[in-house]
């Protein structure tokens, strides 16, 4: 498939050097044309029904989450998260472990990297709506490694599969491109007060270089940010150690859906051993 020249950092299944290439280089990159419209149809089908069970009390408390939300009562009356999606959604098991993702995730972690699909909170199908109801419509500056800096499961890589396209009207990813070269610190000043544990590395990167300036405890503008937008069916990776936020919703009347996790270079942990630090702002 060939994609447009103009669309920095979108890279078609043919491609894959190229898009480890960039991905290298600016900590992110898109994969478009591995999913076909049936595919989407059915990754959105199946999250949706899977969402209306966790808001009907029909699934296990095991699909549900309040753990990412600004407010966790909000979970009461609608489902911004399910979790490990792909225990409940066929389609979605099928587009993360389609060979093309397995190609690529082998190119950029190495051929003992593994899928997060059962772990912490595993798969997760996310509605980032905005609305009174909804319980995540943004989130601030932060890098993934920092939410669990005491593990050894780094370096990973997470995707994000859209299902629905993004723009200003319905929010999109800021990142900051190059910053996965930085060594970032643990989050030991964070938005929500959360206490970073002594077990946590100090700093985490794919080199050892000091970041050029402070990441932010908010949303705040960062120099060399970019906003990176996603049609309907992208997949979307991006480094761990990368900078990055979700801006909010313009338009009150739209949706940004997609799924999120992670495959993982590092060591697997045990059964029962996890860390969720929630340091960025909602």
């Amino acid at each position: 498939m060939t994609i447009p020249l103009h669309e920095p950092g979108v890279f078609g299944p043919d491609d894959l050097e190229g898009l480890t290439w960039f991905y290298d280089m600016h900590g992110y990159a898109t994969l478009r044309g591995v999913l076909s419209v049936s595919d989407v149809d059915a990754i959105e089908s199946e999250c949706v029904a899977a969402q209306r069970g966790v808001i009907a009390g029909e699934l296990d408390a095991r699909y549900g989450s309040t753990v990412f939300l600004d407010e966790a009562a909000k979970a009461d009356k609608f489902a911004n998260y399910v979790e490990f999606i792909s225990e409940l959604s066929p389609a979605v098991d099928a587009a993360i472990t389609h060979p093309v993702v397995e190609q690529l995730m082998t190119r950029l972690l190495g051929p003992e990297c593994w899928l997060r699909a059962h772990e912490q909170n595993g798969v997760v199908y996310q509605d980032a709506r905005p609305g009174k109801e909804s319980g995540y419509t943004r989130i601030g500056w932060h890098s993934d490694w920092q939410a669990s800096p005491s593990l050894d499961v780094w370096p990973s890589t997470a995707f994000t599969v859209h299902v629905d396209g993004t723009s200003p009207a319905n929010g999109f990813l800021r990142v900051v491109p190059g910053s996965h070269l930085w060594s970032t610190p643990a989050p030991y000043r964070n938005a929500n007060g959360v206490r970073v544990p002594d077990t946590a590395q100090p700093s985490g990167g794919r080199t050892t270089r000091k970041p050029p300036f402070e990441m932010p405890l908010g949303f705040e503008k960062i120099r060399g940010e970019v906003a990176v937008y996603a049609e309907r069916g992208d997949i979307l990776f991006h480094d761990a150690y990368l900078w990055h936020s979700a801006a909010r919703a313009t338009d009150d009347n739209t949706l940004r859906r997609h799924i999120r996790g992670g495959y993982f270079g590092g060591t697997k942990p045990a059964a029962g051993v996890e860390e969720f630090i929630k340091n960025a702002a909602r």
